[in-house]
């Protein structure tokens, strides 16, 4: 069970042979459903001058997620940064951005399985991306001029970044726990991917509130909200 443990917290790619098929199949029709809906959304939007933003956002990303913080259990958590890149991009770019880093990450790196791809997908550019975008715009409409807006941004970065990646590990441990392939079931899945991502939730919000903070100082016009 141990071994199951270790590949539970082994940030959020989940591998091959975890998820059954009506998890690979419901999972793949969440996410092909999302895309559809958000390619025909009127804010899906790519102007000519984001190309570059979104190129080098996409490159950092994936460099990014392939630096692993070690944890007890001998296994690993690293950086995702989809809410970062929804600071910057909107929630729209940024699902396009992380899909994109997950599929390349997928079929040339072998991070993440194939059967999974939609689980991942879904957890990381889309529920990591939306929670932390609407936990960051939420707490800078509520700070509103309170405080400096260099502020607002770098605590809505670091509760965003902290909310995103903590509702998207348990969304991960909920999947697995319904897998009947796996032999222990959501009571023992969620509490551990939960608790792990909430943990690693703190190094990615102060990183996402930081580099967020950086960027209004150079240039306002950076973010969005």
């Amino acid at each position: 069970m141990m071994h199951h443990i270790n590949i539970l917290v082994y940030y959020l790619h989940i591998p091959d042979g975890y998820l059954d098929p009506p998890l690979i199949i419901s999972t793949y029709i969440l996410t092909a459903v999302y895309y559809i809906i958000l390619t025909r959304s009127r804010r899906f939007n790519i102007d000519p001058e984001q190309i570059s933003i979104i190129t080098t956002l996409a490159a950092g990303i994936f460099v990014a997620q392939m630096l692993n913080w070690p944890i007890p259990g001998g296994t690993s958590l690293h950086f995702v940064g989809g809410v970062l890149a929804s600071m910057i991009t909107g929630p729209y770019i940024a699902s396009l951005i992380m899909s994109l880093v997950l599929l390349i990450q997928c079929l040339i790196f072998h991070d993440g399985g194939i059967t999974a791809l939609g689980a991942n997908i879904l957890n990381m550019a889309i529920i990591d991306v939306w929670i932390g975008y609407l936990t960051y715009r939420s707490v800078r409409t509520f700070l509103g001029n309170r405080i400096g807006r260099d502020k607002t941004v770098f605590i809505g970065g670091l509760l965003g970044g902290w909310a995103g990646i903590t509702i998207a590990g348990a969304a991960c441990g909920v999947e697995i726990g319904l897998s009947s392939l796996i032999p222990y079931g959501i009571m023992i899945s969620l509490p551990i991917m939960a608790g792990w991502h909430a943990v690693l939730g703190v190094v990615e919000g102060l990183i996402t509130g930081s580099v967020g903070y950086y960027l209004f100082t150079r240039d306002p016009k950076i973010l969005r909200g």
